[in-house]
C-alpha cells in the first residue's frame, strides 16, 4: 500500500481542483491510500469528503504557490501523516516541505500559460532547472505544451510524464427528453445549437465566437450560440454581441452548476481557447457523443482529432471557426461520424479510470526509483 498526501493551495475549484477530484473518484483503493491537505474552508472540501477521503484543513496554507509559513505548517503535517509520496498541485511550498521531510515528491503542473521568459535562458533557466531537480522526483504535465514549456526551461524530459485529464461521463438524455428540455429553454427541435462552456476571459476566445456569429448571420446561417460562464471579460463580450445585433442569435446563461443539461441539447460544442491544457468541458461533451469544434492550439489537438471526434479551426480566426460550423451543419453524415468518434475516443483515452491508472504508474516509477537508490 502506497500512502499519498495530495497538497493543493487553491481555495476555489479550478482546473487543478477538478483534476484532483477526477483522480480521487477512481484511484485504486487496494493499492493507494490517499489524503488531501488544503486551506481551511476551501471549496473543494465539500466535494472531497463525500468520497470518504480525509482532508487536512490548514490555517497556515494560503492560496499561493510559495509561502514560507505554509512550508512550516506543511512540514509539521507531513511528519505527522508520514506519506510515502507527497503529490503537489502547483504548490511549491508543498514540494519544499515534502523534501525537507525526506519524502518522494510528485508535482503536477496544471497551467496552460507559458512560463516567465526569464526562465528560458541564462541564470533564470539554471535556477528553474535546479528548483525542479531538487524539489520534484517526477513531474506530471497535463498537456504537451506544458511539458514542452518546462523542457525548454531546462527540465529533463525523462523526468516528465504527460498525463491528459480524465472525466466522469455525464448522463445522456433520450431523444424525447432532449426535445422537451430544448422546449423548456425556448428552442425549437430544429434549431441548430452550438455552445461554449468556459470562464469568460480573453484567452478563452468568446470574442472570436461572437465574431464568428456575425459571419454566420451575414451568410444566412440559422445557428444559435449559447455562451455559458462568467468572468472578467463578460461585459465586453456581451456589449460586442449587442453592438453587432446578435441578440436573437447569442444567448448568455451565466455560471452553470451542472453543464449536463446544456450539453444534451447542443448539436456541437465550441472550444475557442488559445491557452488550454486538457479541457474538461470537451471531455464531458465527448462522453455523450457531442462533437466539438476546437481551436488548433495548446492541448486541444491532443483531445480533438480533426475529422474523428470533431473539427479543428485556426486559433483566433473567427472565419475559420464559422467555416467549420457551416461544414458540420451542412453534413449530417459528418455529424454522425463525429458522434461515433467522440464516444470511441472518450472511452479509450479519457475516462477517470484510465487517468487514475496513468497517475499511479507515475507513483510506481517514483517508488521504484527509491528502491533502486535514485
Amino acid at each position: 500500500m502506497t500512502k499519498v498526501l495530495h497538497i493543493i493551495s487553491d481555495t476555489n475549484i479550478g482546473g487543478a481542483g477538478n483534476h484532483l477530484l477526477n483522480y480521487l473518484r477512481s484511484y485504486d483503493k487496494a493499492k493507494i491510500e490517499v489524503a488531501v491537505a488544503m486551506p481551511r474552508g476551501g471549496m473543494l472540501i465539500e466535494r472531497i469528503l463525500p468520497l470518504g477521503i480525509h482532508v487536512y484543513q490548514l490555517d497556515g496554507l494560503r492560496d499561493k504557490s510559495f509561502d514560507i509559513p505554509a512550508i512550516r505548517a506543511l512540514s509539521r503535517l507531513i511528519r505527522e501523516v508520514g506519506p510515502d509520496i507527497v503529490h503537489t498541485h502547483g504548490a511549491l511550498s508543498g514540494r519544499i516541505a515534502g523534501k525537507r521531510c525526506g519524502k518522494r515528491v510528485v508535482f503536477t503542473r496544471h497551467s496552460g500559460f507559458s512560463l516567465n521568459p526569464i526562465f528560458a535562458k541564462g541564470l533564470g533557466k539554471t535556477f528553474f532547472r535546479i528548483i525542479n531537480d531538487r524539489y520534484a522526483d517526477r513531474i506530471i504535465a497535463t498537456s504537451s505544451a506544458c511539458r514542452d514549456d518546462m523542457v525548454s526551461c531546462g527540465v529533463s524530459e525523462s523526468k516528465i510524464d504527460l498525463i491528459l485529464n480524465g472525466s466522469p461521463p455525464i448522463s445522456k438524455l433520450s431523444d424525447q427528453e432532449r426535445e422537451l428540455l430544448r422546449s423548456e429553454y425556448g428552442f425549437a427541435p430544429d434549431d441548430y445549437l452550438a455552445g461554449i462552456v468556459a470562464r469568460i476571459e480573453p484567452y478563452k476566445g468568446q470574442m472570436f465566437v461572437v465574431e464568428a456569429a456575425r459571419i454566420l448571420k451575414e451568410a444566412g446561417q440559422k445557428v444559435k450560440i449559447i455562451i455559458a460562464g462568467t468572468g472578467a471579460y463578460e461585459d465586453e463580450v456581451k456589449n460586442r454581441a449587442k453592438e453587432l445585433g446578435l441578440g436573437d442569435m447569442i444567448f448568455f446563461t451565466g455560471f452553470l452548476h451542472d453543464v449536463a443539461p446544456l450539453f444534451n441539447i447542443l448539436d456541437v460544442q465550441i472550444n475557442a481557447s488559445y491557452v488550454e491544457t486538457s479541457s474538461l468541458s470537451l471531455l464531458e461533451g465527448m462522453s455523450i457523443g457531442l462533437p466539438a469544434i476546437a481551436s488548433n492550439d495548446s492541448g486541444n489537438p491532443w483531445i480533438i482529432q480533426d475529422g474523428l471526434n470533431g473539427l479543428l479551426f485556426d486559433s483566433r480566426d473567427s472565419k475559420s471557426l464559422a467555416d467549420r460550423i457551416i461544414r458540420l451543419r451542412s453534413s449530417p453524415e459528418l455529424a454522425s461520424a463525429l458522434i461515433e468518434g467522440s464516444l470511441e475516443v472518450y472511452n479509450s483515452k479519457f475516462t477517470c479510470e484510465r487517468f487514475a491508472k496513468d497517475t499511479e504508474a507515475t507513483y510506481t516509477k517514483t517508488m521504484e526509483a527509491l528502491t533502486n537508490g535514485k
